[in-house]
């Protein structure tokens, strides 16, 4: 008669994109996953994120050395293939478009920009790169812009989407609880894992994880996009996305941002602020708003007649990013695993980061029962019987007749 084996269990604090996907990762491997976390849905960053699919590093974002590149691309790729996959269904709110980025130098002039054209030109499908481009969507030829290079890329509708992935989670066995944990997770983790009565923790935490994994390199970026309609009434429907790299020393306060949303709307920004905390921001009282909404309009004319979406105009949230880029990791001496730190780029890299916390997390959980193992071992060899039966198994090696193939591989 087999032994029944014990079901894995992890409790993931965050449900946003990050947290979400880690739990049906999870979920769909076998484990029994408990997600807590004291908002949902479109009270998350994730609701407001300019969600299109790009290859690290991302043109608006902040960007980190070449070794951070380089994991992310792993993770980046992976999430391409789960999106592109996911856009056959309609309930899922992905759909691919046309993605174009724009530069203000020939591309052949930055190694940088190079060196990323290269890697999506071998990897992604349908990759163009081409002057004309500028004139096939209308760009305005005195924006500053001279090279662009366009392919398909997911874009996701973030009300859609975590609604569906929600669904997904619940299907596969997820239970969720509205708490709030406070505090460091290394001093509260024992306390934790009995409360919930999981195996392990997965940090998905996002800007939560200045405190709860006492890491105070991870910091808010406020980052803001306008909502204007694209329902083809006000002005032609837009529907590619365009992107034009900012200059970092400006803090990417130059850079262009338009994606379509959903069936009849259309994102406008971008406005990327380091530490920056305040999020009651207008038009009218927050000059750069309007700053970022002229730029738009300059670079894409056909939006001077746009009308801004009268129920929700603008979205503004805290990215949460980290220094030295994303953390994903086991954290020493606890039956933990990172997962935050991912800025502006949670949903590009949400898939491949999830299947990774999943891989660690089984090597934790063998781990620590092979802890287990030992200390059970241990105690028994320290009582009589246990001396006894250790003696026996000794005398029996030692006396056992030697085998021809005795050493050799079998």
């Amino acid at each position: 008669m087999r032994a029944r084996t014990h079901q894995p269990s992890a409790l993931v604090i965050g449900a946003g994109i990050s947290g979400g996907t880690t739990a049906l990762v999870l979920a769909r491997r076998g484990w029994r996953v408990v997600v807590a976390a004291n908002r949902f849905d479109a009270d998350t960053v994730s609701s407001v994120a300019g969600a299109v699919w790009e290859w690290p590093p991302s043109v608006c974002g902040r960007h980190h050395n070449q070794a951070v590149h380089a994991r992310a691309a792993v993770w980046a790729l992976d999430s391409y293939l789960r999106f592109s996959g996911l856009a056959a269904d309609h309930r899922t709110g992905v759909i691919v478009r046309p993605t174009v980025f724009y530069f203000s130098r020939p591309i052949e002039q930055d190694r940088a920009a190079m060196t990323k054209m290269a890697v999506v030109k071998q990897l992604l499908p349908r990759f163009v790169h081409d002057v004309g481009l500028i004139a096939e969507y209308g760009v305005n030829a005195g924006c500053g812009v001279v090279d662009a290079y366009s392919y398909p890329a997911p874009t996701i509708d973030t009300a859609k989407y975590l609604r569906w992935l929600a669904g997904q989670a619940q299907a596969a066995g997820v239970t969720v609880v509205r708490r709030s944990i406070c505090g460091p997770l290394a001093e509260q983790h024992d306390k934790l894992l009995a409360e919930f009565g999981t195996d392990l923790i997965v940090n998905c935490s996002g800007l939560g994880a200045r405190e709860l994994a006492c890491d105070p390199t991870v910091q808010p970026h406020r980052a803001a996009l306008l909502r204007v309609v694209n329902d083809g009434t006000s002005m032609p429907r837009v529907t590619a996305v365009h992107a034009v790299a900012g200059d970092p020393s400006t803090d990417n306060h130059d850079a262009v941002f338009i994606a379509p949303r959903g069936a009849d709307r259309l994102l406008l920004g971008a406005l990327v602020e380091p530490g920056k905390f305040d999020t009651d921001l207008t038009l009218d009282n927050y000059p750069p708003l309007r700053e970022m909404l002229d730029r738009c309009t300059e670079f894409l004319p056909t939006l001077r007649v746009a009308q801004l979406d009268s129920f929700d105009p603008l979205w503004v949230g805290l990215q949460p990013f980290r220094e030295g880029g994303v953390r994903l990791q086991i954290e020493p001496d606890a039956c933990i695993v990172h997962n935050y730190g991912h800025g502006d780029a949670g949903v590009t890299l949400s898939w491949g980061c999830a299947r990774e916390v999943a891989d660690l997390a089984a090597v934790l959980l063998a781990h620590q029962r092979r802890l287990k193992t030992r200390r059970h071992s241990n105690s028994e060899a320290a009582s009589p019987l246990g001396l006894f039966m250790n003696k026996s198994q000794v005398f029996q090696q030692d006396s056992a007749p030697a085998s021809p193939q005795e050493g050799q591989k079998q």
